[in-house]
Order: structure tokens, then C-alpha cells, then sequence
């Protein structure tokens, strides 16, 4: 394979408001209230744009996860104290000019039309820099929020979550670019023949359409998905425009890659019409003793019930309150939780022969993401390494404590990554399509009718 170059693609990942490390939130450094501070937003995304990062990402959870009260007191995580993302977006969006406004709305629990006219709405606001992070949920605390005792079953969740994702760019393809005649002389505002009815009728989802929101600057909004499972694999390779993902090896990053790329064809699809965006927690120093003691620092704020119950969260929602902490990980069944995320963590385990706390310990950062602590250039040869063997089209910074773990990533990463030719200096386009480096979809129908005359070539 030809030796890969060209820039990789940068996203600010700012949930948890207070930073990934679990313990974030009781750094000295971290605001304790980042969640309801909008100002804090605001100074994050202005400092990824004003470094030209292609996108701000938000995680996001429709309950908080979990029934123990003394670890989600302890804890703030697990979707307690923060805005809703479509929100924050749009408020951002006020405050920023180019950088790319990405945030999840579940499958699970919405309604397509929801999803298609905010995300829709957001591109307009914005000027073309909206993505839709698309998810199923696999919590049951979301589920009773909803009328359900239970989620979906995984299988379920991944069929309705694809024809979501149908229904939801159907309505955004309600309209042409050119329906919106707005003509106050011959008093015609939309031409008929440029609107289009979406009348769906599937198994999971009766939508009739058309969307009340005009076609969007990007042509609509870019998907992103986030999921590792096969049911997430194809359906990242059906519907999805970026993907959210973790790999903990340089070797299962590549075929990750290959496997997902790989599936392209099979729905009139290039490679480049996905982009694969891993998420990584950089700790940096200027040393790498700087570095280590800057992590072991947010090790020690760990508390052990929120650490056990991290573990219990990650490896399928088990209690393993019974089990000694200094034992290892016992034998666990498959759940219904998110399967490649729960593969993942146990694999770790028994791969380096973790005890409970080792392992809470190993994935209180990053939680199952890439971990990396080093120097600029440590941490620049790694990530170089991924991208040039095609493991990664760029990364999800998952900066440890924030803002401090942004700003440091900013100043010490980010030039060594332009001295070596891998990160733009200046923005090239103003779209959140443009910065990724992927085509502006047509509408189905335009290839088919010829364009509007202008006012101008009418009269």
C-alpha cells in the first residue's frame, strides 16, 4: 500500500464538560460546573476553532446511568448536570464562524422528523457546519424515561436505528436546493414540482413529510456514527458520513478500518465518503515524567465506588460489588448493553491480567479509547503511525481535564503535528463537508430537472 499523506482530521470531544478522566471534575484545574456554564463552552470552542479543528463533539444521554446513589454522587459523569446538545449548538453556533457543531441524538428514543427538522435547523443557523452523531441507546435507565421498562434488544435497536436513518434523509431531501422561489412579483414563494413528499410506511416508523425546513447548506447535515458491533459496522457502512469508534492496538485500528471501508461498495459507495475518527485521550508534558505525573495526579482522585461501578458499566452492568477489587475480572455472559464496547473492556483485561482496580484504573481516562501519555513528539509518532497505515482519518481529542487538557493539546501537539506536514494551518472551506473532506450530497432529483431560471435570465 502507497505511503498515506495528506491532513488528518481533528475533533474536540467536550463531554464530559469537566474533562474524560473520570475524576476530571475534582481536578484543581477543572470547573466543578462546567455542565450549566455556557461561557466554558463558549471559551472551548472558540480555542478548537481558532486552532482549526474540523469539529466540537457532544456526547449526550437522555437519563442519567444508574440506580447507585452514592456512586452518582460521587460522579460527573453518567449524563447528570448538563445541556441538552441541540441547544448548546445552536448557542454556539452564535459565538463561532467555521469550526464543525456535532452532537448525538439517540434512535432509540426520538422520532425521526425531530431529528431531521433540529439537525436541519442547526445546519441554517450555522452556515453548514451541523453533523448528527446517530446512536442507538443501550442503557435501561434511558428506557424508563420513555415509557419502557426495558430497551430494545441490540438486533432491534440497529434495524430501527437504519430506518431512522432513511427517514431522517428522506425528510431532509423534502426540498431541492432551488424549491424556495421567494418571488414577490408573481407571488409564487416555493415551486411545486421541487417539493417532495416523503410517505414512508416501514416496520418501525409511519412518517408522511415533507420536512418543514428547507433543504440545508451542507445539502443536510453530516452523519456520524458511533458503533463497534457488526449491526454498527454496517450500518456506519450504509449510513454513516464519519465514524466515532475505539481501538486500543495500531493492528486492530487497521483492520477496523479495513473492515468498515470495505463495505462501502456494496451501497454505491467510495472510500472517501467515510471518514474514521477514533477516540483518544492525550495526556502531555513536556517531558514524559511531566506527562506521568500530570495522569497519576488524576489517578489518585479516583474513587473506588465510582471506579467499581465504571468497570460494572463498561463490562455489561453487572454488580461487582462481591467481588475483591483485587481479584480479576470473573467469567460474564454477553448482555444487551453496547456489545463492542463491553468486548472491548473485558479483552483488555484479560489480555494484560488486570485485577478490578487495574482495570478501573486502565480505563478511568479514556474509558475503552485509545490512551496515549508522552511528550508532543511521543504522542505525534503514535498518532502518525495509525494515520499512515490507514487505522484512522483523523482523531476525537478526549482531552483528560478541560480546559487545561484542550489548551495544552493546542500548544504542544498541534505544532509538531503541522511541522510534519499532518494538520491544516488555516481552514480551507467554511462548511463542516469541506473541512472533512467529503462531497456535498445532490438531491435524487436533480440530475433528472433542469435548473430554475433566474429572475435576472427571466427578465
Amino acid at each position: 500500500m502507497a505511503q498515506r499523506s495528506g491532513f488528518l482530521s481533528l475533533g474536540a470531544f467536550l463531554y464530559p464538560p469537566s474533562g474524560h478522566h473520570i475524576a476530571a471534575w475534582r481536578h484543581p484545574d477543572a470547573k466543578a460546573d462546567a455542565g450549566i456554564d455556557f461561557k466554558h463552552y463558549i471559551a472551548l470552542a472558540q480555542a478548537a476553532e481558532a486552532a482549526k479543528f474540523d469539529l466540537v463533539f457532544l456526547a449526550d444521554g437522555v437519563g442519567t446511568r444508574g440506580d447507585d446513589v452514592e456512586f452518582l454522587s460521587r460522579t460527573a459523569h453518567s449524563y447528570q448536570a448538563q445541556f441538552e446538545p441541540i441547544t448548546l449548538l445552536s448557542a454556539l453556533a452564535a459565538v463561532t464562524q467555521r469550526i464543525g457543531l456535532v452532537g448525538t441524538a439517540s434512535t432509540s428514543f426520538n422520532e425521526p422528523y425531530h431529528v431531521a427538522r433540529k439537525f436541519a435547523s442547526l445546519d441554517h443557523i450555522s452556515g453548514g457546519r451541523a453533523g448528527w452523531n446517530l446512536v442507538t441507546s443501550s442503557n435501561e435507565h434511558e428506557a424508563r424515561n420513555f415509557n419502557r421498562d426495558h430497551h430494545l434488544a441490540h438486533a432491534d435497536r440497529y434495524e430501527r436505528a437504519a430506518e431512522f436513518a432513511d427517514v431522517v434523509t428522506g425528510l431532509w431531501n423534502s426540498w431541492e436546493d432551488d424549491a424556495f422561489l421567494r418571488d414577490k412579483a408573481s407571488g409564487r414563494y416555493y415551486e411545486p414540482a421541487r417539493r417532495h413528499v416523503l410517505r414512508h410506511k416501514g416496520k418501525h416508523f409511519s412518517v408522511q413529510g415533507p420536512l418543514n425546513v428547507s433543504r440545508t447548506p451542507q445539502g443536510h447535515p453530516v452523519v456520524v456514527q458511533a458503533g463497534s458491533s457488526e449491526a454498527g459496522k454496517e450500518l456506519a457502512a450504509r449510513s454513516g458520513e464519519a465514524v466515532f469508534t475505539a481501538q486500543q492496538t495500531v493492528e486492530d485500528a487497521v483492520a477496523f478500518y479495513a473492515d468498515v471501508k470495505g463495505r462501502l461498495a456494496r451501497y454505491g459507495r467510495e472510500a472517501d465518503d467515510l471518514k474514521i475518527l477514533p477516540g483518544v485521550f492525550p495526556v502531555v508534558g513536556l517531558s514524559e515524567s511531566e506527562a506521568k505525573e500530570k495522569f497519576e495526579q488524576l489517578q489518585a482522585l479516583i474513587d473506588p465506588v465510582v471506579g467499581l461501578a465504571l468497570v460494572s458499566g463498561l463490562t455489561g452492568g453487572f454488580d461487582l460489588s462481591g467481588y475483591p477489587l483485587d481479584g480479576p475480572i470473573p467469567e460474564l455472559p454477553e448482555t444487551n448493553a453496547s456489545k463492542s464496547r463491553q468486548r472491548l473492556v473485558i479483552d483488555l483485561a484479560r489480555r494484560e491480567n488486570l485485577t478490578i482496580r487495574q482495570l478501573y484504573q486502565r480505563v478511568a481516562g479514556a474509558r475503552g479509547h485509545w490512551q496515549v501519555i508522552g511528550t508532543p513528539e511521543q504522542i505525534v509518532d503514535q498518532l502518525e503511525e495509525r494515520f499512515r497505515k490507514y487505522g484512522a482519518d483523523g482523531y476525537n481529542i478526549m482531552s483528560p481535564v478541560l480546559p487545561g487538557g484542550l489548551t495544552d493539546f493546542i500548544a504542544l501537539v498541534l505544532p509538531e503535528l503541522r511541522r510534519r506536514g499532518l494538520f491544516r494551518a488555516e481552514y480551507h472551506g467554511s462548511t463542516l463537508r469541506e473541512h472533512l473532506g467529503l462531497k456535498r450530497p445532490v438531491h435524487p432529483a436533480a440530475s433528472s430537472r433542469p435548473a430554475t431560471p433566474t429572475l435576472a435570465a427571466a427578465a
